[in-house]
């Protein structure tokens, strides 16, 4: 597997808010010209009729789509801040190619997602087209990849309140967790809509070296979703609380004691240090 070294890009609050959502939008990072040459590939292996539309991988082969899709500046930096040093590229590329308009998808997760704290590997959207609602963009849940369903169960629900429209411009690109509850969106406008999905990979063991945000204290930190909540009371801090630990390398130490213990009461006066936070949280805020 080829790897890349880049520095991080993201601070600890951007690395909470992805532990929260599931998600990193990236809009317009690509530029019009590599956008271009991505629909004309993509156009023409599908008038070719050579091999499968939906899995135009050869298009890793291509020296200007690597340099600037797969190792574009604020991605790869987003993706060394989540994945950590020397990461895996890409292996496959897949396409969700439709022709519009057209219906919406069942809500689903795709094959052979593993659920906890754990993120050894991001799962990647790239739209080299603009995609406005009419199109049918991606439609994210907030929050959903930490919550496990059958797939068979998942698809009689339609409307979720709650859910993100991936609405973006051309050579916009969304790191998501592999596991998270998606679905392509209804369509009203004409023409062909593409979506270019993949994966990059962790080679190496998690620790907290993303960009220090000064004052940053996880002590204190959000570990909730502000929007709808589709578990249990506090279920949602508790689980981004533990993403958190274990990308900062903290996985051995994070405890969920209950009760008023971090990181659920979090903003109390407490008396000292909030009872459960690990021990590597537990020193002065970042500077």
């Amino acid at each position: 597997m080829a790897t890349y070294e880049c520095e991080p890009t993201l601070n600890d609050a951007q690395v909470l808010d992805f532990c929260k959502n599931g998600f990193l939008m990236l809009k317009g990072v690509v530029s019009e010209e590599t956008n271009r040459r991505t629909v004309e590939f993509l156009d023409a292996r599908a008038d070719a009729g050579t091999q499968p539309p939906h899995e135009p991988t050869d298009i890793l082969d291509e020296d200007w789509f690597v340099d600037n899709v797969v190792l574009n500046v604020q991605v790869a930096g987003a993706v060394r801040s989540l994945l950590g040093s020397g990461f895996g590229l890409p292996v496959l590329v897949s396409n969700h190619r439709v022709l519009c308009p057209g219906p919406a998808q069942e809500w689903h997760v795709d094959g052979n997602s593993r659920y906890g704290p754990a993120l050894d590997y991001l799962q990647v959207f790239y739209y080299p087209q603009d995609c406005p609602m009419e199109m049918g963009p991606t439609e994210l849940l907030p929050g959903s990849h930490f919550l496990f369903s059958l797939q068979g169960y998942m698809g009689h629900y339609g409307t979720i309140r709650g859910s993100l429209h991936a609405v973006a411009p051309a050579g916009s690109i969304f790191l998501t967790v592999y596991n998270i509850w998606h679905r392509r969106s209804t369509s009203t406008g004409q023409g062909i809509r593409n979506n270019l999905k993949y994966n990059y990979w962790r080679t190496a063991p998690p620790t907290r070296d993303w960009l220090a945000e000064p004052g940053f204290d996880p002590a204190t930190a959000r570990y909730g979703l502000p929007g709808p909540r589709f578990r249990q009371q506090s279920r949602d801090s508790i689980d981004s609380a533990e993403m958190f630990s274990w990308l900062s390398g903290e996985s051995g130490s994070f405890r969920n004691m209950g009760g008023q213990g971090w990181p659920v009461v979090n903003e109390a006066n407490y008396t000292g240090m909030p009872y459960g936070i690990p021990s590597g949280f537990a020193g002065k805020p970042r500077i």
